[in-house]
């Protein structure tokens, strides 16, 4: 139950992670994210593999599971802590994190589900591996783009009575991306994380409340998986693995991550102090603990110690990381100053007054906006139809809405540069 749970709580923290990521400033930092995601995973799940292996009395496949379970970064908490402490970072910092903690997640599943195998049949090649882990990547990246563009189609072209059904029906969505994929033996999270990526980047109907819905419930479910999770630990068996957690839990923070990440970004130009950073940001939350679940209801010998661990874990690097990280960021040099930072993209959108360029707009007849509706104008982000005058009467359009000629439209923009794009993209000279 508490995996079921913690699945369906991290299909919310995923997917509204992905909305709120701006594919614009992600593109410049796909690379370095990807290698984090991927390489970076690996090693750390390597790495700290071997150091259980070394230090306990775990075999090597109970070591490189446990370290599998806690080798990726954790979304939630990433994000959580980013945007509540409101830390403004130098460079693409902040893109670089929040896409390797949002994309890492299906290869520390893949290494998870792969491990496991292992010490329980004792008879997985590598060759089983690396099929598993394209098979899970590739069918999860592609159902996640498909389900992307079909899930914009859905949005955009159901007329729903209410706006607080639209939020619902995106719910649904992302359930059916997820059920879907895990279905096709492709990786649900990655898919639904792709899918959001992709929704979150293009024009949607009452897109505004979609993205605070989700920001909402992505609140809640980190709630709901920290409760849940909760309920499976006893303190009791928390106190018998303290000397060996406290040990891994360092290790981890002080050698497997930034070794991890050190090695993965050799190829990437990039200050060393930036890398260090990205070393301590190396959160861990509910998702080890979910993909702990695996081993205790598969049954293996040290199911409950591996849980108790990979709880402690992630509650240390919480504590130590999570709380220090304005304060690393200053001492790394990487912060930038309070009166120089920069709204993100979402804070922007979801601002109240945001816009600060008005001006009026009358749609000719034969003109390029003739008869499309709003949401197919491919808008600019920075600029919004107000209102529009017709016949002699104000309306609040939707997206919906469909130009027809001699409309006077009232546009906001944030600034004259978008006000320019606005006439570009409805095909108008600027007056």
């Amino acid at each position: 139950m508490a995996q079921f749970i913690g699945i369906a709580s991290l299909n919310f923290i995923l997917f509204s992670g992905g909305l709120d990521t701006n594919w614009t400033n992600v593109k410049p930092v796909f690379w370095k994210g990807f290698s984090l995601s991927t390489l970076g995973v690996l090693l750390t799940a390597l790495s700290l593999g071997l150091f259980v292996w070394a230090v306990t009395d775990f075999t090597i496949w109970e070591g490189l599971l446990l370290g599998s379970i806690v080798s990726s970064t954790d979304a939630a908490a990433v994000f959580s802590v980013l945007r509540s402490k409101s830390i403004a970072l130098k460079g693409k910092l902040r893109a670089t994190l929040e896409f390797e903690s949002g994309s890492n997640d299906p290869m520390a599943f893949v290494l998870t589900l792969t491990f496991l195998s292992i010490v329980i049949s004792q008879d997985a090649s590598a060759s089983k591996m690396i099929y598993l882990f394209l098979m899970q990547m590739i069918i999860g990246g592609g159902l996640g783009y498909l389900f992307g563009r079909l899930s914009k189609l859905v949005i955009n072209n159901i007329k729903l009575d209410y706006e607080g059904l639209y939020p619902v029906l995106v719910v649904a969505l992302m359930f059916i991306t997820f059920s879907a994929t895990d279905f096709l033996n492709g990786n649900g999270f990655l898919a639904v994380y792709l899918c959001a990526l992709y929704l979150g980047n293009h024009d949607l109907i009452h897109k505004k409340t979609i993205l605070k819905v989700f920001d909402g419930f992505a609140w809640l479910m980190q709630i709901v998986l920290f409760l849940t999770l909760g309920l499976l630990v006893f303190p009791s068996q928390i106190f018998n693995i303290l000397g060996i957690g406290f040990l891994i839990s360092f290790f981890l923070i002080l050698v497997a991550r930034p070794l991890s990440v050190l090695i993965s970004l050799l190829p990437f130009k990039m200050i060393f102090s930036r890398k260090l950073f990205i070393s301590w940001v190396g959160l861990r939350g509910a998702v080890p603990i979910v993909f702990a679940t695996y081993a205790l209801i598969a049954g293996i010998d040290k199911a409950d110690m591996i849980f108790n661990i990979v709880f402690f874990v992630s509650i240390t690097s919480l504590i130590l990381q999570g709380t220090t990280i304005g304060i690393v960021s200053k001492w790394l040099g990487v912060a930038l100053p309070v009166n120089v930072k920069p709204k993100t993209p979402v804070e922007i959108f979801l601002s109240e007054d945001a816009k600060t360029v008005m001006t009026e707009i009358k749609i000719p007849e034969n003109s390029i906006p003739v008869g499309k509706k709003i949401v197919d104008l491919n808008f600019p982000r920075e600029a919004i139809i107000s209102l529009i005058h017709r016949d002699e009467e104000y309306f609040t359009p939707s997206g919906f809405t469909v130009i027809l000629p001699k409309d006077i439209l009232l546009v906001l923009a944030d600034n004259h540069k978008a006000m320019d794009s606005v006439y570009e993209c409805l095909g108008l000279e600027k007056h």
